[in-house]
């Protein structure tokens, strides 16, 4: 696809904010559509030499990747929280939820150079404070104890070692949350112990992805 094709399919706010409908509860503002929109145009632009993502069609891509990372705000408070998105890659969930929640404080973790790249670019252009980009595997990364409140990933499913890291870093009260199958999400919640995990949420406009959330307990 030229990048004259992706010229002509370009959504207008309005279109966006549509789209975004069914999965966030609370209006999206000018100000944030017009991130959005940025946000969109150089993903698109970066995608064309390194894979960012494997949506073509923008509408889609606001859909399952903006609407669906910014879906969890109408789960959890996370105004002034702080959060880690473990294995970013072109930074879903956790830079939409930053546009959500100007107050949030984002980690952005991810190994991949040239994806990390992507991040600063995107961040300096939306001119995102409060976020911080780790190049990094979350296994190698020397988080404080205690330091998140949320831990969140669309990217590495329900491994063992994410939640045993996940434990260590989240607060007491905090929440690992996971986009994953329905039937993996409910598989996840009835065997993986030493969790408090609630019933999982089916993601709108899905028929099979859900968002599973628990709190580490002791």
């Amino acid at each position: 696809m030229s990048p004259n094709d992706h010229e002509n399919e370009r959504l207008s706010l309005d279109e966006i904010a549509r789209t975004l409908s069914p999965f966030v509860g609370h209006g999206v503002s000018k100000l944030q559509l017009i991130s959005i929109a940025k946000y969109l145009e150089l993903l698109k632009k970066w995608n064309q030499t390194i894979s960012l993502t494997s949506i073509t069609e923008d509408a889609e891509i606001v859909a399952r990747h903006f609407g669906e990372s910014m879906f969890v705000s109408s789960l959890h408070l996370m105004e002034r929280g702080r959060l880690a998105d473990v294995g970013s890659g072109a930074g879903f969930p956790g830079i939409p939820l930053k546009i959500a929640h100007p107050d949030l404080h984002v980690t952005l973790i991810e190994p991949n150079t040239k994806k990390c790249a992507f991040l600063r670019e995107v961040q300096a252009a939306l001119r995102l404070s409060g976020m911080q980009v780790i190049r990094s595997r979350y296994e190698d990364f020397d988080a404080p104890h205690n330091s998140f409140d949320f831990i969140c990933s669309r990217a590495l499913g329900a491994s063992k070692g994410l939640l045993r890291w996940s434990k260590w870093v989240l607060r007491a009260d905090g929440h690992v949350i996971l986009w994953l199958g329905i039937e993996d999400s409910t598989l996840l919640a009835s065997r993986a112990k030493g969790w408090n995990w609630e019933r999982p949420v089916k993601i709108p406009e899905s028929r099979r992805r859900a968002v599973l959330s628990g709190r580490p307990l002791g």
